[in-house]
């Protein structure tokens, strides 16, 4: 399991940044990212749970849904993508509010984007900002605080994923 002090965040009233270093080349690392978050996403941050979880994921493509499947079928959408350029950039809309519940409207959710920096042939420098904080409403700062744990955390779980903790990539 990597060291959390291997991933560095920084923060501004309205967004977070983090940046660490992944053990392999930029195409495995955003693959990772996108197409395995069921290896590494923590099922508890859904809401179906970790007993009704059928599947998350992320349709491979600019307009493309990041959703989650639960219990006989539903669907939870959790953003849009809107930029997919692989394997250097991701953007996507995080429609959660504060209170865990959808934010239909994507001018009132936050934002995230993924860059994967190549550093080495092995070695993958990814630097995510979740911003736009503000637009969840007098909960942002709040929310902001909490995320920031939230990814630190997942993405520790994401790092080891990659570095072979979790099954392959079939």
């Amino acid at each position: 399991m990597p060291d959390p002090a291997d991933i560095r965040q920084d923060f501004d009233q309205f967004s977070l940044r983090c940046d660490l270093l992944v053990p392999a080349a930029a195409e495995r690392a955003f693959e990772v990212f996108t197409g395995a978050l069921t290896r590494w996403w923590v099922v508890e941050y859904t809401w179906s749970g970790p007993e009704a979880l059928a599947e998350l994921g992320m349709e491979p493509r600019s307009g493309g849904m990041l959703y989650e499947i639960g219990p006989y079928g539903f669907r939870g959408d959790w953003g849009r993508v809107l930029t997919w350029d692989p394997p250097r950039r991701l953007v996507f809309t995080w429609q959660i509010g504060p209170d865990r519940v959808p934010v239909p409207d994507p001018a009132r959710a936050s934002e995230v984007e993924v860059l994967f920096l190549p550093e080495a042939p092995e070695q993958t420098r990814v630097e995510l900002e979740h911003r736009h904080f503000d637009r969840h409403g007098e909960a942002a700062e709040g929310y902001r605080q909490a995320l920031t744990a939230g990814w630190h955390e997942l993405l520790s779980r994401y790092v080891a994923t990659v570095d072979g903790h979790h099954p392959p990539l079939g």
